[in-house]
């Protein structure tokens, strides 16, 4: 019977070593953690992206959206005047 016992503590010596060495490494708790961590930025990540193509999808398919930002856009850069904003920003709204 000894015998046996040696050879197959020889063969496979398992978690019974007398040092209490075990077989996965020291990093192994934090591996499962940092997993699911990366494939939930990942999920996240996809969802942004998802929602923001979505939105600017949105706001290229509507042309008073995009002409109220244009608009907006040469007024912030001082091509027009407040008053010729104002102005082209009504007719957009209530045509001409």
């Amino acid at each position: 019977m000894t015998m046996l016992m040696t050879m197959a503590t020889q063969l496979h010596p398992g978690p019974w070593h007398e040092d209490g060495a075990t077989d996965a490494p020291a990093w192994w708790p934090v591996f499962p953690i940092t997993f699911g961590l990366f494939w939930v930025a990942v999920v996240v990540a996809g969802f942004y992206l998802v929602r923001r193509r979505i939105a600017a999808g949105a706001a290229q398919a509507d042309p008073m959206t995009r002409a109220q930002s244009v608009l907006a856009e040469r007024f912030a850069r001082g091509e027009i005047d407040e008053d010729e904003y104002h102005t082209r920003l009504s007719t957009l709204r209530h045509g001409a």
